[in-house]
């Protein structure tokens, strides 16, 4: 069996995430509420869901959360996983997982890019669903050449970025061709051209860090393969802007030795994304 960690990113998040978590990791708690300048649980389980829905607000429970959760599911366990892997802001604790850094560390990494993504121009993201990958390009390419693809999450679902009079036209554009055209609850073109400079910046905060090799396989979002021996801060950077092909990264762990995925943080957003790449997988392999 190949133990697979896969950690959710914004998306998943929503008022109360982190209930059961706080208590059993106070001093972690602790150093998170001395970096932030505020209480992480009074966030995750006080704040109004428009306040959580800040990208700067959502980046830093969600890391917490989901850092909390695999500490929390190794201690339960005693299973350490084979691989991980995670989707957008998922990817650190994934890294964390894989000790590139340390949770403090992974933490003010979290809140620059947060902080630095909140500036980028306004924009937004919706779900295209009940289409394939090269259809939703063909059409933005002929119909809404502003707006980007961002995330490859299912084979018939893909979310894009861009600015938000753009964004909204999806749904004439897309007709009755799409099943849904769903506005997603963020408030930037992430993984976009439009992220261009809060990746350069980003790029430059990061050189203050040596980020070690990960000691866990961890697969990129950037290339939907492990992180070499390279300064993971390349990716990191490049990830910013490049979609998140996370049907690539479970099409590759498919061909692991009976890969068994976990969702490690809140919701079950992955779980229903790998359910619907695996029984595509399944019905190509047999056809082949």
């Amino acid at each position: 069996m190949t133990l697979i960690h896969v950690f959710p990113g914004q998306g998943s998040h929503r008022p109360g995430i982190g209930r059961d978590l706080f208590p059993k990791f106070p001093h972690l708690v602790r150093q998170a509420d001395s970096v932030l300048g505020h209480s992480v649980t009074q966030l995750c389980l006080s704040a109004s869901a428009e306040e959580l829905s800040d990208t700067r607000n959502t980046q830093t429970a969600m890391y917490v959360v989901d850092a909390l959760s695999y500490l929390d599911a190794v201690r339960e366990t005693g299973e350490v996983p084979d691989v991980v892997a995670g989707h957008s802001l998922g990817e650190y604790a994934a890294l964390f997982a894989a000790g590139t850094f340390d949770f403090l560390t992974g933490l003010e990494i979290v809140v620059r890019r947060g902080e630095l993504m909140s500036r980028a121009p306004e924009g937004s993201l919706a779900a295209v669903m009940g289409v394939g990958h090269d259809r939703v390009r063909e059409v933005l390419a002929e119909e809404l050449p502003e707006v980007d693809v961002a995330n490859l999450n299912a084979p018939e679902q893909t979310v894009v970025s861009g600015p938000r009079p753009a964004v909204a036209k999806l749904k004439e554009v897309f007709g009755g061709e799409a099943k849904a055209v769903v506005s997603l609850p963020v408030g930037g073109a992430f993984h976009s051209r439009y992220m261009a400079r809060a990746a350069e910046e980003f790029g430059k905060f990061l050189t203050q860090y040596r980020l070690a090799s990960p000691r866990l396989e961890v697969i990129s979002n950037v290339t939907a393969r492990p992180y070499g021996t390279d300064d993971p801060a390349e990716l990191l950077t490049r990830q910013i802007t490049s979609p998140v092909r996370w049907v690539e990264t479970v099409e590759h762990l498919l061909q692991r030795p009976e890969p068994e995925f976990r969702e490690i943080g809140p919701g079950q957003v992955l779980t229903g994304l790998v359910s619907q790449i695996r029984t595509r997988h399944r019905s190509l392999s047999h056809t082949a």
